[in-house]
């Protein structure tokens, strides 16, 4: 076989899934996180081994990173790959989730919108330095466009994901953690 043979297989083993199924894994974690901790003192109450994660938002997070691995472990089931975003973004939740356990500190996994963007941002506009428009990679089959409106679309959204991180900054430093669950929700 071929390198181009080699690569039609490798293609028709990922599966397309429904986009509503999608967006549910890619934002269910996210929900589960917003009701975990709105609700955690009624889940502790229902479920008496909650109460050892600690407070709502320490329930909120244990739940939140359960959530993005059965999320993680069903796209690869049902697609044989993970998108480099929500792959991303799960090993920080777990990293910063399982901190945020250990040392009952909830300034963990309050960073952890501001670590992803940044990172996101970053890579976006430090692909942009080296000249490559790194969204064209990962979007060019959704979009079509030249090599002028990729490289603007990865500059308006590497400052964006910047514009991210420093929102999350103030909002989680300046205000409660229930004003900062539903900012981020």
């Amino acid at each position: 076989m071929d390198v181009e043979s080699n690569q039609r297989e490798s293609e028709k083993m990922v599966r397309e899934i429904s986009p509503l199924l999608k967006f549910v894994l890619e934002l269910g974690p996210l929900v589960v996180f917003f009701f975990a901790n709105s609700r955690g003192e009624w889940l502790a109450k229902t479920f008496p081994v909650l109460t050892e994660f600690g407070g709502p938002i320490f329930i909120a997070t244990g739940l939140f990173m359960i959530a993005t691995a059965v999320a993680l472990t069903a796209s690869w089931i049902l697609t044989r790959t993970l998108p480099m975003m929500p792959l991303i973004s799960g090993i920080v939740v777990l990293v910063f989730g399982a901190l945020t356990l250990y040392l009952q500190n909830d300034t963990f996994i309050k960073m952890k919108p501001t670590i992803v963007n940044a990172l996101f941002g970053v890579i976006l506009l430090g692909g942009l330095l080296f000249g490559q428009s790194l969204l064209g990679y990962v979007f060019n089959s959704a979009f079509k466009l030249n090599d002028e409106g990729w490289r603007k679309l990865t500059f308006r959204w590497g400052f964006f994901f910047l514009f991210l991180a420093v929102l999350n900054e103030v909002v989680w430093r300046g205000f409660s953690t229930d004003t900062w669950v539903a900012f981020k929700v």
